[in-house]
């Protein structure tokens, strides 16, 4: 018995969940609809487009009650309670939790099971629970009813009782109709909650791809917080060592004898080359440029250190760190990739933050040469070894895409995108 009454009561919640709903959606809807042409219906539209999401939280709920008797009884083959599909943003604020939510699948599912719910199932589930709970109530309930209204009464506007022997035969049969009819009463159940759980519970696939996208958010931001920590001990460690040293020998070249001068100004020359090719090694690795004035300076500086001349128009507010990173490090492939196989005289570089799609704003940059062209795409066999395609895979991680435009002869226009 314990199974037909948790699914009466998960039918029972349904009618008191969903006939309020329905109230709830159509005023909501006619509300914004008229309020369109003013603008101010514009954020009620958008609010009933989430109105799914509560609606998921209390049915996930309700499922996990229909549930729970069988986590202390014995053996079930209905399916697990569903946990929440949603994402948390990564970063706090309504505008990024609302870009999230409009962003994925499963809260346009949500939503489609809150209109199925509000304007279907609802009224679905109060058939069945009169069909099944209500007539057969009605018979038992006889010998009260005649009790109540004496003489003769009609049960369920259908049979006439105008006795106490018809009355309790009445409500024995009502009882024996009752226990036929629970068990279709539990298949409907389950069948109305493997329908919520088929739209409201995360897809695997979805989930995976979720893990993944963060773990690779994850190992982006390790890596980059590994460079910089490099780029530091370097700084701060190797490279005020060589200074150090560089000045040390300086001072001693002051009074060394004729016969050493030669090998301490040769041993001199050393630790300043040294001590340049290590500062090279540490703007490689995390220019500061980049740390402390921002993308558009950090390019313009990877211009002036081009082996080719650059004409750069870029304007581009401050982004984070992972994505600054990307950015530059795209630029500067880009740039060494026209340096040692385009043969181009020229290079130009743009930049701006547009509208992207339907995840927000974009970060483009276009890269130009007047070179001879025939750049292999990214990711074929073609560009192993020309950095493009790891180029690609780094964009990815952060849901970015680099694509090549090099005809035979030229130009060719590299054009990387990095949501912002």
């Amino acid at each position: 018995m314990i199974r037909p009454v948790a699914y009466a009561g998960y039918l029972v919640g349904g009618v008191l969940v969903g006939a309020p709903l329905s109230v709830g959606l159509l005023a909501l809807g006619a509300v914004g609809a008229v309020l369109t042409p003013l603008l101010v219906g514009l954020p009620l539209l958008g609010l009933l487009a989430l109105t799914g999401i509560p609606v998921g939280v209390v049915e996930r709920w309700r499922l996990r009650q229909v549930d729970a008797p069988a986590a202390t009884g014995p053996a079930t083959t209905s399916s697990p309670s569903p946990g929440d599909p949603h994402r948390t943003p990564d970063r706090p604020g309504l505008a990024a939790w609302a870009g999230l939510r409009f962003a994925e699948q499963a809260t346009w599912r949500e939503l489609a099971y809150a209109v199925l719910l509000a304007f279907v199932l609802w009224p679905l589930d109060l058939v069945v629970l009169a069909v099944v709970l209500g007539i057969p109530g009605a018979m038992i309930g006889a010998p009260v009813q005649l009790a109540l209204l004496g003489g003769e009464t009609r049960i369920a506007k259908l049979w006439l009782v105008d006795s106490y022997g018809t009355a309790f035969l009445c409500a024995a049969c009502g009882l024996l109709l009752l226990l036929v009819l629970l068990w279709p009463l539990t298949l409907y159940g389950r069948g109305r909650a493997a329908l919520a759980r088929l739209l409201l519970a995360p897809r695997e696939a979805e989930q995976r791809l979720a893990e993944v996208t963060e773990s690779r958010a994850r190992l982006v931001a390790a890596f980059e917080a590994e460079r910089r920590r490099i780029e530091r001990d370097l700084h701060d460690g190797a490279q005020q060592r060589l200074v150090a040293l560089s000045m040390t020998l300086g001072l001693v070249r002051l009074d060394a004898p004729p016969e050493l001068a030669g090998r301490l100004a040769a041993a001199h020359r050393d630790a300043d080359q040294v001590l340049g090719e290590l500062r090279e090694l540490i703007h490689g690795i995390h220019p500061q440029v980049l740390a402390d004035y921002g993308l558009a300076d950090a390019i313009a500086d990877a211009a002036d250190r081009s082996a080719v001349p650059v004409e750069v128009a870029v304007a581009l507010p401050r982004f984070s760190e992972s994505v600054e990173s990307a950015a530059y490090f795209a630029v500067r492939e880009a740039l060494a990739n026209v340096g040692r196989h385009s043969g181009a005289d020229r290079a130009w570089i743009s930049a701006g933050c547009g509208e992207g799609d339907r995840r927000g704003r974009r970060l483009w940059i276009e890269v130009r040469d007047d070179g001879r062209g025939g750049a292999p795409q990214p990711g074929t066999r073609h560009a192993t070894g020309s950095g493009l395609t790891g180029l690609a895979d780094r964009l990815a991680v952060l849901g970015g895409t680099l694509t090549v435009d090099s005809p035979p002869g030229g130009p060719t226009v590299l054009r990387l995108e990095i949501p912002c």
